[in-house]
């Protein structure tokens, strides 16, 4: 039997966030140092690409070593943002996020420094664990800060334009670094997290220190989630050399597979779950995830093919590729009032598939390309559609995530959907890869390069189709209540896909 308890969530209750009133300079200033972090988080998992073959070249590193430059980053974060997530909840928002951010400025200086591979991996994984603690947490006082609807909307746009800008400018500033030097592009977040560090303990709330989940710390569903998770990103990231086929590539698979089972059976009974499964009854927390796992995956196996393509059978320059690529972070950067806008408009249900249909377009677009293409005629309309794509697609995604969520599970929803794009990523780039690979034999000349970017393009077009699809069927069920919903109450302060008894001003929580 469900219990279905209904709690009301008045904007009152955030007098400083409300819609009805302006944000004060610290509220200014709290989102800004959140927003850096995000940045920085975003930023570290492109940035290193371009720099790529300076570390190898310094360091003697080869090329299966240099994929866990970029590697070892993604496992600890994507690996780590539930236990992340819940430990936000578990241990205080603010106190959480300002640890993990001095450790994330300590592990980027000690990767500038270090003049040892297995040492620079090893900074990377680190760096990685950070911000799979500092993502949720940052997201998480954010929707516990904003109430919902046009304020909560408005955050929540600039947050993750900060969060795209970051992902999108990474090849951009790296390239620009990389020109003088590939140790300053992991020295370069150093001051940057320092700075938001001492801004963060003056200007974040200390309310969010003692905003807490009541309940145990689940150690069992701690240690087999994220094992799973790991276990998952280290399999998928590795199958390339070991082979898909290969018996250490299957077993490693169905050890996930058990692992996955084992933390479904100790969240289904104990008590205080790490991750509590009835979030997913909610149909749009679960669209969301989903699309988050299509978004991020195939954007970056599209970024993955386009850097190969620019400067390998283009002849394009690192610094040439990253101004190439800089159109769709640039819209991205821009973006972040108008998406805030629509979103209060017309609900994250509608804008998202906008959103991932004109990300699908821009990929469909570079397939035209061949071996004398330009910028004009294929790469720049390619990017600005794919950037006003991610600009729209990814706020809507957080604010679907999060939306009817209870404050006490923020941090869960954050972690999930941080995870959720983690994990897309890098499942999606390593089939990209592999296809990639398949398709060009080996070849160096021009029509074997095409032959592999071709079919990898069209895996990273036929997933945001994917994406498209689970999209498309939330705005048709958030279009459906709209036409049967009775007239909204006057203060009505909710986003355009909530359920019906969010739009009448309550939040549901089903126990």
């Amino acid at each position: 039997m469900t219990d279905t308890t209904v709690t009301h969530t008045p904007a009152a209750d955030h007098p400083s966030a409300t819609e009805h009133t302006r944000w004060s300079p610290r509220l200014w200033g709290a989102l800004v140092v959140l927003c850096a972090a995000m940045f920085l988080d975003a930023l570290d998992v492109s940035m290193v690409g371009v720099a790529l073959p300076s570390i190898g070249a310094d360091l003697h590193l080869s090329d299966s070593a240099l994929q866990w430059v970029v590697s070892g980053y993604v496992l600890g974060y994507g690996g780590l943002l539930l236990l992340g997530g819940r430990a936000a909840d578990l241990l205080g928002r603010r106190r959480v996020f300002l640890v993990a951010l001095a450790v994330f400025a300590g592990a980027s200086l000690l990767g500038g420094l270090v003049d040892s591979g297995p040492l620079l991996i090893g900074a990377r994984f680190l760096k990685g664990v950070s911000a799979a603690f500092t993502a949720p947490a940052g997201l998480s006082i954010i929707t516990t800060t904003f109430p919902e609807g046009p304020a909560r909307n408005r955050a929540l746009s600039i947050y993750t334009t900060c969060s795209a800008a970051g992902f999108s400018l990474g090849l951009v500033i790296s390239g620009l670094l990389t020109s003088a030097g590939w140790r300053l592009t992991f020295l370069m977040p150093v001051p940057v997290a320092l700075i938001a560090l001492v801004a963060g303990v003056k200007l974040l709330p200390r309310r969010h220190d003692g905003q807490r989940s009541s309940g145990g710390y689940d150690l069992a569903g701690a240690v087999t989630g994220t094992a799973a998770v790991l276990l998952l990103v280290f399999t998928v990231t590795e199958a390339q050399g070991a082979g898909w086929l290969s018996a250490r590539t299957l077993g490693s698979l169905l050890l996930v597979a058990a692992l996955a089972a084992a933390f479904l059976t100790i969240e289904s009974r104990t008590a205080h779950p790490l991750v509590r499964l009835g979030i997913f009854r909610d149909a749009g927390v679960r669209r969301a995830n989903l699309t988050a796992l299509t978004l991020m995956g195939s954007y970056a196996g599209f970024q993955f093919v386009a850097t190969l393509y620019l400067q390998r059978l283009l002849g394009w320059s690192a610094l040439e590729t990253a101004l190439g690529l800089l159109p769709g972070g640039a819209v991205v950067a821009f973006s972040a009032g108008a998406v805030g806008r629509l979103l209060d408009r017309y609900g994250p249900a509608r804008v998202l598939p906008v959103g991932v249909a004109s990300m699908a377009l821009g990929y469909a677009l570079f397939l035209r390309l061949d071996e004398h293409s330009g910028f004009l005629g294929l790469v720049l309309p390619s990017m600005l559609l794919i950037g006003a794509g991610f600009a729209l697609a990814f706020p809507s995604i957080n604010v679907a995530a999060t939306a009817g969520v209870a404050d006490d599970e923020q941090g869960l929803a954050s972690g999930l959907v941080n995870t959720a794009l983690q994990v897309g990523g890098a499942i999606v780039l390593a089939v990209t890869t592999a296809v990639l690979t398949a398709g060009s034999a080996g070849g160096t000349d021009a029509h074997a390069q095409l032959s592999g970017y071709r079919p990898a393009l069209l895996l990273v077009t036929g997933t945001t189709a994917l994406g498209l699809l689970i999209a498309l069927t939330g705005a048709i069920r958030s279009g459906r209540r709209r036409s049967q919903a009775p007239a909204p109450v006057a203060d009505h302060t909710y986003p355009a896909e909530a359920s019906a008894e969010q739009e009448q001003g309550v939040l549901v929580s089903e126990r």
